[in-house]
């Protein structure tokens, strides 16, 4: 199967399934002699693990880390780093009525037409839980970009009708892990979440927006016409499950302005070329411009709900119904945010390494 490894110089290949025996991820092109620890991947996985709240799934896993290779002493060395997440608490009793009735709004139906087995139990391959893969390579990704004073950050901006109001960087980064929704407007935050949780008890779901920024990205990066910097990322951030929509800067708002509405004016700041406006979201023809980077990604609302929906039986080739059981989130937006950070995150790493920004041998060389 293809369709699992991202990068070209910074490879991430995830593998495992929601009710397998593991999920995780083999990181090839780190250079040697990052400080990496268990403890730092595990960090970015707690922001995504289910149960810590009452608007998640309430499947109780731990998603303990276990670093198999690619560290020596506490630093890469250069190698594949492998790292595992074991599933604990799969309950597959839920989905042996699922086994030919593809559910609504999942790939149950494609993936059984493509490769003609489908593992039913929690969406196998195709279950949110595979994204443990992409924090994994993200957290590693995140290390290096460190290197360089670059910083990744997604937060919730819009859950259903309910928008979050524009806020500074340092607001955001303060205020994102206050509550549970991971929105950083404090008056929007327990709005949405009181909108997540009336919805979970009707048996319903609801979608929202993502956004994610990246700072003090240098000018430059990025490649021209088929690996452009805004592409890459858009690409990746669609290949995340639920993710029906992706913008950068301004996004789609750009077909109502006009060409002196929509252009960045720019301008000396403290001896360094900035634009006066950031409509483009940091990218032009394909490279980075310098200002922050934003993405936003419109994420579907979970399509495991607890109502009966239609759907056929593949093995009488008939119409009939189902209703879904099991532990999901009434709401993906707040679990998916460190997925995506990862996701940019691994991009970015990826560039730096390609445009020469990081040496892909080893860091620090001179010492």
């Amino acid at each position: 199967m293809s369709g699992n490894k991202i990068g070209k110089m910074f490879k991430v290949t995830t593998f495992g399934s929601s009710h397998g025996k593991a999920l995780g991820a083999v990181v090839d092109g780190c250079p040697a002699g990052l400080e990496i620890s268990d403890k730092d991947i595990q960090v970015e996985l707690d922001k995504r693990r289910p149960g810590t709240s009452n608007i998640t799934t309430s499947r109780g896993e731990k998603d303990e880390v276990n670093v198999l290779s690619g560290l020596f002493n506490g630093k890469t060395d250069g190698t594949p780093i492998t790292a595992v997440v074991y599933n604990r608490d799969m309950d597959s009793s839920a989905y042996e009525n699922l086994k030919n009735n593809p559910r609504p709004g999942h790939g149950d139906y494609t993936w059984k037409a493509r490769y003609g087995l489908y593992d039913y139990r929690g969406g196998g391959r195709g279950s949110g839980r595979t994204t443990i893969g992409h924090v994994i390579g993200g957290a590693i990704a995140k290390k290096i970009l460190d290197t360089l004073n670059i910083k990744v950050l997604s937060h919730v901006i819009q859950v259903g009708n309910i928008k979050a109001a524009k806020m500074e960087l340092n607001e955001i980064e303060a205020n994102i892990g206050l509550n549970s929704v991971r929105c950083a407007d404090p008056d929007a935050a327990p709005r949405m979440e009181a909108l997540i949780l009336h919805l979970k008890e009707t048996g319903e779901s609801v979608g929202g927006i993502v956004e994610t920024i990246v700072s003090n990205v240098p000018a430059g990066l990025g490649e021209p016409v088929f690996n452009k910097l805004d592409a890459d990322i858009a690409h990746i951030l669609m290949g995340i499950g639920s993710v029906k929509g992706v913008e950068i800067g301004i996004g789609f708002k750009a077909a109502e302005l006009k060409g002196s509405q929509m252009n960045d004016g720019f301008c000396i700041d403290e001896g360094k070329i900035n634009t006066r406006t950031n409509n483009a979201g940091g990218i032009l023809g394909g490279m980075s411009t310098g200002m922050p980077i934003t993405a936003r990604m419109a994420v579907k609302p979970t399509p495991s709900i607890s109502q009966i929906q239609k759907t056929v039986d593949l093995k009488t080739m008939k119409d009939t119904e189902i209703k879904i059981a099991g532990r999901h989130d009434p709401c993906i937006c707040p679990r998916i945010t460190p997925v995506a950070e990862a996701s940019v995150s691994i991009i970015i790493a990826d560039h730096l390494i390609r445009a020469g920004y990081i040496n892909p041998c080893k860091l620090n060389p001179k010492k």
